[in-house]
């Protein structure tokens, strides 16, 4: 919950500033026990948060350890979110097991135009040491924030679609305006495997959401995500000649309280909002009421896709 760029630092959950000395964090974090606690009152989710956060800075070697690696403003800004980098993922030994086929790079145009937009924040001619030191990117706007959460999101997804195998094949990045000369018009994967042919958006709220009128509500949320995934599904679908099984956001597991949450056919296409641990069985098994494809139907879908896609 603290490995996002969108959420609240540790100290910033206590409510403290990062200076503040052993037994003023201790005061702290008692009376957030008290505000947050289920029993009188409080939210169960923020309780959690508060436990976390104690778990993290709460001794003065977690404290050190957290102020070098996790982000603070007294820090020493150790790189968190660099290129390449995926905030949840522990260090795992090699896997030599085949991969499903991808093309595109994930994440790719978000982390450019988070680079853009943050030394412009910053201004020009300013001499940025390391654009993704954590204590920048925490003081950071949260559209800039934002962008880069999305950025981590989408490498993260793809990592765990290149484990279904190579019965799968995954496009990244891809334009969905009908021009194809607008990037913020994109999906950020198609897969396509047995179980059908998905349109996926990888996102990072920052932060719990919710669901009303089967569209995603949340304070960090922009936009209408479910409306604008299935909108430019519908571009690629009659430009490239293919029927979507259906469409899916992928979000961290903490935002949501369903690993798999069913939100019904939004103009025909089925739509699920799903957390990062479920999506792999999900894709394996399909969307309920969704149309699975296989034999030659996938080669023709595939082939029409790859004549068709174009990657930001």
């Amino acid at each position: 919950m603290f490995d996002s760029p969108m959420s609240l630092s540790a100290y910033e959950v206590l409510r403290v500033a990062a200076d503040v000395d052993d037994e003023g964090l201790r005061r702290a974090y008692r009376v957030r026990l008290r505000e947050t606690h289920p029993d009188t009152g409080g939210d169960a989710a923020l309780f959690v948060q508060v436990q976390r956060a104690w778990e993290l800075i709460g001794t003065p070697e977690a404290r050190d350890a957290y102020d070098r690696g996790r982000g603070s403003s007294s820090g020493s800004g150790a790189t968190e979110w660099g290129a390449g980098s995926s905030a949840s993922a522990p260090s795992r030994p090699a896997d030599t097991r085949p991969r499903a086929r991808s093309h595109g790079q994930p994440g790719g145009w978000r982390r450019e135009r988070y680079l853009d937009l943050i030394r412009e924040w910053v201004g020009r001619g300013v001499d940025i040491a390391d654009p993704y030191d954590p204590a920048l990117v925490r003081s950071a706007p949260p559209e800039i924030r934002h962008i880069l959460a999305d950025a981590l999101a989408e490498e993260e997804t793809a990592r765990l679609v290149s484990e279904l195998g190579m019965g799968y094949t995954v496009w990244h990045d891809v334009f969905a305006d009908r021009d194809g000369r607008d990037p913020e018009q994109k999906l950020d994967h198609l897969v396509l495997g047995p179980s059908g042919l998905y349109a996926m958006l990888s996102e990072d709220f920052g932060g719990p959401v919710g669901v009303r009128r089967g569209e995603i509500t949340g304070p960090n949320v922009f936009g209408s995500p479910v409306t604008q995934l299935v909108s430019r599904a519908r571009v690629i679908a009659r430009s490239a000649g293919v029927r979507f099984s259906g469409a899916m956001i992928v979000l961290p597991d903490a935002d949501v309280l369903d690993a798999v949450t069913d939100l019904g056919k939004v103009r025909g296409t089925p739509v699920a909002l799903v957390t990062r641990s479920a999506l792999t069985t999900l894709l394996r098994r399909g969307i309920v009421g969704a149309r699975e494809v296989g034999g030659t139907e996938l080669f023709d879908i595939r082939t029409r896709l790859q004549q068709r896609v174009r990657h930001v």
